[in-house]
């Protein structure tokens, strides 16, 4: 079975890796492109964009994919919406593996927001030390707040002219340990934590220590997407593949698949 993998996440990397494993499935992993080393799993990989919903679809049909999970990153709002499209104008069956959100725990100090704009005016007037784990994309939004001192954390480095005047940047990749997140964020002197609400152990530890703390979290909430079988993690997803494989389940003959 061909499968093609929106990847991105670690739960995609780690799923490409158990399928590179099975010679039951042709497997195929996606990364949009932006990070500039990506972690590549053991199968074939494609870098760059499909060309929206109708260059997806077509991309489907001829590679005779199979299965499609998207397992892009919850903030990836765009992709997951075409891949949602393309999947019903091409019958291939379409999983989301996406990580369950953070919730707030007791002791937690969180101010939710809508997106990135928000998460600027959720910040005081007076300057404060900022953490900012958002990656890269976002961070020219904090321009309109230059009063804060900023410490931002990305894998790739920002560009300069999106960042704001008092930053400095630290090029980290997860997983992070919960004793090097206390230490970071008490050497740094930080008074707010301004995050994605992105979900998964790998970025959580600074959620914990800023409770630990007491440090508020500014949190983005995640975008809508549309609706789509769903699951939080990867024997799931594997299962859910295993059962495609079944010959009762190939209700739709790959005669009648179009763009």
């Amino acid at each position: 079975m061909r499968v093609l993998i929106l990847g991105g996440t670690t739960e995609a990397f780690q799923l490409a890796q158990r399928l590179a494993g099975d010679d039951r499935f042709d497997a195929l992993y996606a990364l949009a492109g932006r990070t500039q080393k990506p972690l590549l799993p053991a199968i074939t990989c494609r870098i760059g964009g499909f060309g929206g919903v109708d260059g997806l679809a077509r991309w489907l049909v001829d590679e005779r994919v199979s299965a499609l999970i998207d397992a892009t990153h919850p903030f990836a709002a765009q992709m997951s919406r075409n891949a949602v499209e393309a999947a019903a104008m091409t019958y291939v069956p379409l999983l989301r593996l996406q990580r369950a959100e953070w919730q707030p725990q007791p002791g937690d100090d969180w101010r939710i927001v809508a997106d990135m704009a928000a998460a600027v005016a959720a910040l005081e007037q007076q300057s404060q030390h900022v953490f900012l784990a958002i990656g890269r994309k976002e961070v020219a939004a904090f321009i309109a707040a230059p009063q804060h001192s900023y410490l931002v954390r990305a894998v790739d480095a920002p560009d300069a002219d999106g960042l704001p005047p008092q930053s400095e940047i630290i090029l980290q990749r997860g997983p992070f340990a919960l004793v090097d997140e206390l230490a970071l964020l008490q050497h740094n002197r930080i008074n707010v934590v301004v995050s994605k609400n992105a979900g998964g152990v790998a970025a959580y530890p600074k959620i914990a220590a800023a409770r630990q703390l007491g440090i508020p979290v500014v949190m983005v909430a995640r975008p809508a997407v549309p609706q789509a079988p769903e699951c939080a993690d990867i024997d799931a997803a594997f299962a859910w593949l295993e059962d495609l494989l079944r010959p009762e389940a190939h209700g739709e003959k790959s005669s009648e698949r179009g763009v």
